[in-house]
């Protein structure tokens, strides 16, 4: 066998083997979510629940970043970073309100970018990073049946504030966080004022979802998996 067959050959088993590993990864992640997919109702009864794995090639893939890897982890928390500092500045020009509880938060969780989940019906996931006290506290990716975000949006975001300590320290020191299950999300909407709702903003937690088109309201994060990445 030439040289460049051999190379070929020795890539095509790397690359089965860290799709394998990331398949196995991303089950542990979304076997929790099944069951509470199964009491949403955006999906049908025949549809409910997971269809297989065979989405997970695509979003795995040779070009996912691994915990061994960390040239393409540097490259994947920089992408990250990038899209995090965009997102806050676009939601806080958006309103006053959410830089002034942006400026009060123990801690902040954004996902600047939300994707079509190929092995969840109607499935959106995303990777964001926690930020407090001025630094990048870690990654994670959040995996839900639907955000509820209008279709035919260009660009999707959610952004989690934690306003009390006790709500952030328990994010934190957890293994696995899900919406609903371990803590209740707020969603932030604005009233004809430009304010957010005194209520809304009283809560241990405060979710702000985004578009192109500024922030929405009505969506439901109830149920959504967030879990840390090794990055």
């Amino acid at each position: 066998m030439s040289d460049s067959k051999s190379r070929i050959v020795r890539q095509n088993r790397i690359c089965g083997s860290a799709s394998h590993a990331y398949a196995l990864e991303a089950v542990k992640t979304l076997q929790p979510l099944e069951e509470s997919m199964k009491r949403r109702t955006f999906l049908s009864a025949g549809s409910a629940g997971l269809v297989g794995l065979t989405g997970l090639g695509a979003l795995a893939g040779c070009s996912v970043t691994g915990p061994t890897d960390s040239g393409d982890s540097a490259s994947k928390r920089r992408e990250i970073n990038v899209g995090a500092t965009d997102t806050l500045n676009r939601l806080y020009a958006t309103t006053k309100s959410a830089q002034e509880l942006g400026a009060k938060a123990k801690g902040i969780l954004i996902f600047p970018k939300l994707l079509s989940a190929g092995f969840i019906v109607g499935g959106e996931y995303g990777d964001g990073v926690l930020r407090a006290g001025g630094a990048d506290r870690g990654y994670y990716r959040a995996i839900s049946g639907s955000f509820g975000f209008q279709a035919g949006a260009q660009s999707k975001a959610f952004v989690l504030m934690f306003m009390t300590q006790e709500a952030y320290d328990k994010f934190v020191h957890s293994s696995g966080w899900q919406v609903g299950a371990d803590a209740t999300v707020a969603l932030a909407t604005i009233g004809a004022n430009g304010q957010i709702d005194t209520n809304t903003a009283q809560q241990p937690i405060i979710g702000f979802a985004m578009t192109n088109a500024g922030l929405m309201a009505g969506l439901s994060l109830e149920g959504t998996k967030i879990s840390k990445l090794s990055i």
